[in-house]
């Protein structure tokens, strides 16, 4: 973080008070000062200041005070003590450091930037401009991994993100909120979606192994400038929603393999419920049971072949086929023809996507 700031304030509380001001970094070196000559020498009072519980402090004339930024002292303030209304100056210009420091972090930090660009909060004209200025390249190819997950130990989710991927200048960790965190990673191929996957999966395993949380990961598309990120990020959360309702037990979601949930999702909810009571009249559905229901669920993935569902199964052949004409009984659909089939396997997804936005 540049120091500028910090120099100019320190001379202009100065001027103001008429006493000696300045900062210093948290290893004791003061790095803006009152005293421009002051500058890079050792405060040999920090040392010893930093091993107190308190926040102040008085040594040899100086009130010190510590600077805590994420619960880690970042810079110590100070001032001449000469008078008691010195602990109100030192505390209103320690307060305009922090001020300054945030100021300085939301325009020059890069995270920050790119977290703004996520949540649509700068204009796409400044992009490209503020990109620049921050030496991030405009045009690389990037794609972005919205992962869910929590944790109940000291170590966060992000930090073990961003320990995976520690070039900062190219890979960006964003902490949206308690429970999501965004990966914006430059790719090299514009159409290696399978190196993606490759990727989600190692987040995925080692926030399991590390953590011992379950995460789950929504994918975009590969975008080719800065300026598209949200439009990943925005397909990342679709994916998420996506999958979370119709994914099953998977866990990674990727935008360009949502299947027909994706088409499910995009109909209107009063034709999804037009759709349903007309595949299943008087509510037939529910008379199917949770043993049914896995019967169906082996039998689709099974290519609707009636020996290996069977044979998974452990039943008899017959058995399976009994099955399947009692579902023909209450449905009026024969799962064995492939149109029924698909209407059905339509039908369940409608039903399953229509009781999400019910709860």
């Amino acid at each position: 973080m540049s120091v500028k700031l910090f120099q100019t304030l320190s001379d202009k509380y100065s001027e103001i008070i008429n006493k000696e001001v300045g900062v210093t970094d948290d290893n004791g070196v003061i790095i803006a000062h009152s005293d421009f000559q002051a500058i890079g020498q050792q405060d040999p009072n920090i040392a010893a200041f930093l091993q107190e519980k308190q926040l102040q402090g008085t040594m040899e004339g100086r009130i010190y005070n510590k600077v805590i930024v994420k619960n880690k002292v970042e810079f110590v303030t100070f001032i001449q003590s000469v008078e008691p209304q010195d602990i109100t100056y030192l505390e209103l210009f320690t307060l305009n450091i922090l001020n300054l420091k945030s100021y300085y972090d939301e325009k020059y930090d890069k995270n920050t930037f790119i977290k703004n660009i996520i949540v649509e909060n700068i204009l796409p004209g400044d992009i490209l401009v503020r990109s620049k200025e921050l030496h991030i390249d405009y045009n690389a190819l990037r794609v972005v991994f919205l992962i869910n997950a929590t944790s109940e130990r000291d170590i966060h989710v992000h930090e073990v993100i961003e320990s995976l991927f520690p070039n900062k200048s190219k890979d960006f960790v964003i902490v949206i909120d308690n429970d999501n965190v965004v990966l914006v990673k430059e790719v090299k191929n514009k159409d290696d979606y399978k190196e993606v996957y490759k990727i989600a999966r190692i987040i995925v395993d080692t926030l399991n192994a590390e953590l011992m949380v379950k995460a789950s990961i929504g994918i975009g598309t590969i975008i080719a400038n800065l300026k598209d990120i949200t439009k990943s990020y925005k397909e990342a959360q679709m994916s998420m929603i996506i999958g979370n309702i119709f994914g099953g037990d998977n866990n990674i979601y990727d935008y360009n393999n949502l299947g027909i949930g994706r088409l499910v999702y995009h109909i209107p909810t009063s034709l999804c419920q037009l759709f349903l009571d007309e595949v299943f009249k008087d509510n037939s559905a529910d008379s199917l049971d949770n043993e049914t229901m896995l019967t169906i669920q082996k039998f689709f993935e099974n290519n609707l072949n009636v020996s290996e569902t069977a044979r998974q199964l452990y039943i008899h052949r017959n058995t399976l086929v009994y099955r399947l004409e009692k579902i023909k009984r209450l449905t009026g659909l024969e799962l064995t023809s492939f149109d029924d089939a698909v209407i059905f396997k339509l039908a369940i997804l409608v039903k399953k996507y229509l009781a999400n936005l019910n709860e």
